[in-house]
């Protein structure tokens, strides 16, 4: 467990401050923040997006001071352009006129072969990406099977994109839909070394995907750090809720990595129930009911994160943690996820601009 590390992506929209709509401002932002933060800031599909990717730590409070740098820098950046970063799965607000992809060739690319698969009006999404390691890509396979149950619970309490063209989607994370429009995007395949690389070189080859650094699997062995990444999660706001999911998926995997290595058996899902899962976790959140990773049944999803919770309580404690996570998760059970925070803002006077108000004033908080 002392030699897991951590380390978080963030993508954000930028908005005007007035209209609330996103804006096409990312290049001079980026060049701003990256004068400070260097290539911890990049670009994303559409220029009204901007990403941070944190160094690798083992330490959660070391993670949090770092998430709130790399926010602090950007949003003055932005500031500067006229516009604010909002951590949300999907813009509240569309934007006023097509947004514009990013001007590189890899995106370009992208942008002509998948044309079909997004649109420039409403295909704007932006996750929080969550990697272990360090661990080769054997290792990375191996645990991508055996937390593919649990992900479904990460997805439901990292919920936060309920609206979407100005209006409710009746989802918690509606970006969760869009996004599976995308080649690849859903649960891994069971797969070892050898057999993922032979099906990827594949999709590659039939032009499914553009290259493999376009394998959108919930749990994918990274192609640029040796991690494995979970890409569940919608941009969250609130801080401590990223961090909270960091630390259970650090202790997941180490509580499942000394699974592997004792070579107990994986607790496999049906692929109908996990994709059962992810949809009830894309629609409720936590206001609903998910599937139980142990047995296969309909529990209240807020249940299946205590469970979560408790199947990983020692490594928490090993890491010291658990308060950390405690503590957080009680205030998402009092308060809800982003999905129902963003509707209560909603609520007060029915307006969307409160709702974008309020996702920049947290955002930009520590």
């Amino acid at each position: 467990m002392n030699d897991l590390t951590i380390g978080v992506e963030e993508e954000f929209v930028l908005v005007d401050p007035t209209s609330r709509a996103p804006v096409d401002r990312a290049p001079d932002v980026i060049a701003s923040a990256a004068r400070i933060l260097g290539d911890q800031v990049q670009n994303e599909l559409f220029n009204a997006q901007v990403e941070t990717m944190t160094q690798p730590t083992a330490s959660c409070g070391d993670l949090r001071d770092e998430l709130v740098r790399l926010r602090s820098v950007v949003g003055t950046a932005a500031r500067a352009e006229g516009c604010l970063p909002i951590a949300t799965g999907t813009p509240v607000v569309p934007p006023a006129r097509p947004l514009t992809i990013t001007d590189t060739e890899r995106y370009r690319r992208m942008a002509r072969r998948f044309a079909s698969r997004f649109s420039t009006v409403d295909g704007l999404v932006c996750g929080c990406h969550v990697h272990v390691g360090s661990l080769d890509r054997e290792l990375a396979l191996a645990l991508s099977r055996r937390m593919a149950p649990w992900l479904p619970v990460l997805q439901a309490v990292t919920a936060n994109s309920p609206f979407a063209r100005r209006r409710d989607t009746g989802f918690a994370s509606w970006r969760s839909v869009e996004y599976a429009s995308w080649p690849t995007v859903g649960p891994a395949p069971d797969l070892d070394e050898p057999r993922y690389l032979a099906h990827v070189a594949e999709l590659v080859r039939t032009g499914t995907l553009l290259d493999r650094r376009m394998v959108y699997w919930h749990a994918r062995p990274s192609e640029h750090v040796p991690t494995l990444e979970i890409r569940v999660a919608d941009s969250n706001a609130d801080v401590d809720t990223v961090v909270m999911v960091a630390a259970l998926v650090r202790a997941l995997a180490a509580s499942l990595l000394a699974d592997e290595r004792a070579h107990r058996p994986v607790q496999r899902t049906p692929l109908r129930r996990l994709l059962l899962a992810h949809e009830l976790a894309a629609r409720y959140g936590l206001s609903g009911y998910g599937i139980d990773p142990c047995t296969g049944a309909e529990r209240p999803a807020a249940e299946l994160v205590d469970r979560l919770v408790a199947r990983v309580r020692p490594q928490l404690d090993l890491t010291g943690d658990t308060d950390r996570v405690l503590r957080q998760w009680h205030g998402i059970r009092a308060h809800g996820v982003g999905a129902a925070r963003q509707r209560a803002a909603y609520r007060r006077q029915g307006l969307l601009s409160d709702v974008v108000d309020a996702l920049a004033r947290q955002t930009a908080s520590s």
